[in-house]
């Protein structure tokens, strides 16, 4: 508890305390010599004011000049016993290995020999009362130290445990966008092939068939915008340097039949509602399009605790929308995974938008829309 006070004075509060109420003890009693036991407790409460700098150094000094005014009249004074227990506790807590049992030895030396020296027999009761002062707080610090030891364990293995995500995180949103980045790349590739054939060919009709030189060359003029379209999301995505690619796109929404066909033979059951054409989309949005819910059906695959999955996919005039819902476990990828996040980077290419929620009834409902509007540069 540090109650909004600078480092400095907090180390200064405790032994302050203990000072005034060690202040407060002698003036009531009003015992001989009060002032110089008031200077040796203020001592004592001055140099503990360093336990956490030299907690070796300090809290020993200040035990052994404590010790003097408590022998004697020990069954007078209580406030110096409290300072001297918290003496101990600080080196038990603060002090490793041999070197915490050294103060403790002198104390405990220092306190016999000061029972041994009154006009008294020693008996077990005085060896109780002097072990009592110094080994349960000695034991409690050693307890803290434990605790202290154990929180930093656990702090640097959640520390660990953090960056172990974030870099296994990174390293899945690489992946994904290298997979798109090769996807993207083969769209291009197939553009460019379209737009070289359609222009041979508009040169071939160019003199003898205008209109079908007209329409070549705007086949050519669509393939051209697509391109670049396509290679703007590239550039802005990453530069990939692996030229192993094919020339055509494999995956689209046109084999979305397939795929789910391929989850039901798996154990999955599910219901697919298609509304509009697929067969026209752009590429790019086309082989997103059908990556998501490939992943989607996948997580479903695993965590759905009924097996079933509803997919929706509906293509307005402005944006290819697909909706998958299907009764969540509690551990689904879906729920924050590494899934969601390829998810997020593809879609993120298209400036589209996912959102992912758990409804009352224990339904994890997925959306992602990905805009078909050609981008204005």
């Amino acid at each position: 508890m540090g109650w909004g006070l600078p480092p400095s004075l907090r180390e200064a509060a405790v032994p302050v305390t203990l000072g005034v109420v060690a202040t407060a003890e002698l003036l009531a009693l009003d015992l001989p010599g009060t002032g110089a036991a008031l200077a040796i407790d203020w001592i004592a409460c001055a140099l503990l004011v360093l336990r956490r700098r030299f907690p070796l150094a300090a809290c020993t000094l200040a035990g052994l000049v404590l010790i003097t005014p408590v022998v004697g009249r020990v069954d007078d004074a209580a406030a110096p016993i409290l300072i001297l227990a918290l003496a101990t506790f600080t080196v038990a807590r603060r002090v490793r290995g041999l070197r915490a049992l050294m103060p403790v030895v002198l104390f405990l030396a220092a306190l016999f020999w000061g029972y041994l020296r009154l006009d008294r027999p020693l008996d077990v009761a005085d060896l109780v009362f002097v072990s009592a002062v110094v080994l349960p707080p000695y034991a409690f610090g050693l307890l803290m130290r434990s605790l202290d030891e154990r929180n930093m364990r656990l702090a640097e293995q959640a520390e660990l445990l953090v960056r172990h995500q974030e870099m296994v995180r990174r390293e899945a949103i690489a992946a994904e966008r290298t997979r798109i980045a090769r996807e993207l790349h083969d769209v291009i590739a197939h553009s460019v092939s379209a737009m070289v054939v359609q222009a041979a060919a508009a040169r071939d009709l160019v003199r003898r068939d205008a209109d079908g030189a007209e329409a070549a060359i705007d086949e050519v003029t669509t393939a051209g915008r697509e391109a670049l379209g396509e290679t703007g999301r590239l550039l802005r995505l990453i530069r990939d340097t692996d030229d192993e690619l094919g020339l055509a796109p494999e995956l689209g929404l046109d084999r979305l039949h397939d795929l789910v066909d391929r989850f039901r033979r798996s154990g999955l059951q599910v219901d697919l509602t298609v509304e509009g054409r697929l067969d026209t989309l752009p590429s790019g949005v086309d082989i997103s399009g059908y990556r998501i819910v490939q992943e989607a059906l996948t997580n479903a695959l695993r965590y759905a605790t009924d097996h079933m999955a509803s997919v929706r996919v509906t293509r307005s005039p402005t944006a290819l929308l697909i909706g998958i819902e299907n009764r969540a476990s509690g551990v689904s990828d879906s729920a924050g995974g590494l899934g969601l996040l390829g998810m997020a980077e593809r879609i993120a290419v298209f400036g589209g938008r996912l959102t992912h929620s758990l409804t009352d009834d224990g339904r994890f409902v997925l959306t992602a829309s990905l805009p078909l509007v050609p981008e204005v540069r």
